[in-house]
């Protein structure tokens, strides 16, 4: 067989082909920062959060090497990925639009078990429309662009969080769109955020479908490449973990590190900064105060991802000069740095400066990781191998949300600030296990 040579992108075609991305995170930005006040809205506790939270990495590690594993196999008029997309974007606007509707259906089921089907709806839908994203910038650029293509695809990650964490506090203070609401109830700018996110994520996919090329099985073959294993099944799957390569095995342990961490932040820094640095009583879940803590802190995660987007641009530079694992490992410690600090603070404001090192720690969990892997990864099996990565990130998740409930409610006596702390410190665990693995 040939050598499979891929021409360059320009970046304007890079970009196009990431803007999706920017939608996908939109929703997720709006899902990280008010998924848990609205489950506290419903009657959920502070040690019941992460149990909610287990939809998302739960179904992402069922889905996504499925999605992964059929999309490698998959041509029609849409294309290889692009059928994917599209479905997931459908299904997750849809969810993003009903979820803080929850409440709705309070006559036949418990509001918070309403809202918890729906996020486990909306995290399906997401997996749908992401792995094949990852795999869309390798299937496309050559390994001389990899990394670039990653960092572009961060960069339009991180407008997308900025935007989608920021727009509960827009609507909220500058907008003049209600943000009390009475117990039980979503604020209107909660509810109106999610229809905004929802109709982004459907055009942001629309615009990727629309704009970027993909590579046929004709294409592929002239240019001497050809797709083995056409005739696996589903369960080669296995075969497939069994045989993956000794770099993602070694990058495992740096993603458990990296997903725990990031995993508890999401879940627990509403109720630890509304306790810790406003003084929220740790039953208040609809007071005046706790809601201005609740879209504070869509502000801090806005800064972090807008921090990422920058940081993002950088990577590649960086990474020429230290190498991926140094960059990769520096960027942990400012993460971790900066979820530790938190414990310190007692002005809201200065939140944002810990939220520097956490930009930069999501800038890199979001490339520098694929871009170690990416050529060590046989190119007919890009897709399943992406999702069968995925694993590396759910799994963490899946025993934070089954442990970390517990540990705040038994071990820090409710005080969900520590969970924090322990994020950061699983961050440092990560810099530290980065520099164990043998890159290709």
């Amino acid at each position: 067989m040939k050598s499979f040579t891929k021409p360059k992108l320009s970046i304007t075609q890079i970009i196009n082909m990431s803007v999706g991305f920017l939608g996908i995170q939109f929703g997720f930005a709006l899902q990280n920062g008010n998924a848990s006040r609205i489950l506290q809205s419903f009657g959920a506790d502070v040690e019941q959060l992460s149990w909610f939270w287990l939809a998302a990495p739960l179904t992402g590690m069922i889905i996504q090497p499925i999605i992964g594993f059929y999309s490698d196999r998959t041509w029609n008029f849409l294309g290889r990925r692009k059928p994917f997309f599209l479905t997931g974007a459908i299904l997750a606007a849809s969810a993003l639009f009903f979820f803080p509707h929850a409440g709705a259906l309070a006559g036949f089921l418990p509001p918070m078990i309403v809202g918890a089907g729906i996020l486990m709806m909306m995290d399906a839908s997401f997996n749908v429309s992401m792995e094949p994203f990852r795999a869309l910038v390798a299937d496309n650029l050559p390994d001389e662009q990899s990394t670039l293509g990653f960092s572009v695809q961060t960069f339009l990650i991180g407008i997308g969080a900025v935007v989608g964490s920021w727009l509960p506090y827009i609507f909220g203070e500058w907008a003049g769109i209600a943000k009390d609401a009475a117990p039980g109830q979503i604020p209107d700018n909660v509810v109106y955020s999610f229809y905004v996110g929802g109709t982004v994520f459907l055009l942001a996919i629309i615009w990727t479908i629309v704009t970027t090329k993909e590579y046929s099985p004709s294409e592929r073959e002239s240019m001497g490449f050809q797709d083995e294993g056409q005739d696996d099944t589903l369960f080669s799957v296995f075969r497939y973990i069994k045989e993956m390569p000794n770099t993602m095995r070694q990058l495992g342990l740096v993603q458990f590190f990296s997903w725990f961490g990031l995993f508890s932040m999401w879940v627990f820094s509403t109720p630890a900064i509304a306790h810790h640095v406003y003084g929220v009583a740790s039953d208040d879940h609809s007071s005046t105060t706790f809601q201005d803590a609740a879209n504070w802190v869509g502000i801090i995660f806005g800064v972090y991802s807008g921090v990422s987007a920058i940081y993002a641009a950088f990577l590649p530079q960086i990474a020429r000069r230290i190498g991926n694992k140094a960059t990769h490992a520096f960027s942990l410690v400012a993460g971790g740095l900066g979820l530790i600090s938190i414990y310190f603070i007692s002005d809201p404001t200065m939140l944002i400066f810990s939220m520097v090192g956490v930009g930069m720690a999501w800038a890199s969990i979001l490339a520098m990781p694929y871009a170690i892997l990416a050529g060590t990864i046989p190119l007919a099996k890009m897709g399943v191998y992406m999702g069968i990565f995925n694993f590396f990130i759910t799994i963490p998740q899946i025993v934070n949300g089954i442990i970390g409930g517990s540990i705040v409610k038994y071990l820090y006596g409710g005080e969900a600030i520590y969970a924090i702390v322990m994020a950061g410190v699983f961050f440092l665990m990560g810099a530290v296990s980065v520099l164990w693995i043998k890159e290709k």
